[in-house]
């Protein structure tokens, strides 16, 4: 009798130290995920980070600023300084431009080698094709990131107005 309610006492003592533990941790997630909603969801590097969540988890933890993201502009970088509670401020010019309007990658077809380059650069397989065969852009899945375009050994990508959705 004394065993089980030592045994119920010791559980009851872990689950709460379990409980307090962790308290900390989906706040911290929430906010993780709060900022990379605001982000493009491009992946295109240009904030120095691997992606856009990489990116919402160093303004997370304060080792990013909030104006690191060209294809967000300037309306993200507002939303960004607005959810974190600081001064907005312009997107950074060391980041990139900021484009004019969403664009998407187009591959001129008669110029392409099949060589698929631009396949392995693309983070989020929006090309498609074989080797030695033509590719195409999937428009509908291309975030306009332009990772695709330095390793074309041809020049066939070029940049398009993204089609209205």
């Amino acid at each position: 009798m004394i065993t089980a309610l030592l045994t119920v006492i010791i559980l009851a003592a872990l689950a709460g130290v379990a409980t307090v533990a962790t308290r900390g941790a989906p706040r911290e997630i929430a906010l993780v995920d709060r900022i990379d909603a605001l982000l493009p969801q491009t992946q295109c590097r240009r904030c120095t980070f691997e992606g856009c969540r990489p990116y919402a988890e160093a303004i997370a933890q304060g080792a990013a600023d909030i104006n690191q993201c060209p294809p967000g502009g300037e309306r993200t970088a507002q939303a960004l300084a607005s959810l974190m509670g600081v001064a907005p401020k312009p997107v950074g010019k060391e980041y990139g431009v900021v484009p004019d309007y969403p664009a998407v990658a187009f591959i001129k077809e008669e110029s392409c080698i099949g060589c698929t380059k631009c396949i392995q650069a693309c983070p989020v397989d929006a090309i498609v094709g074989a080797s030695r065969y033509m590719h195409t852009v999937i428009a509908a899945d291309c975030t306009g990131c332009e990772l695709c375009i330095p390793p074309c050994p041809v020049d066939c990508i070029v940049m398009q107005p993204a089609p209205a959705r």
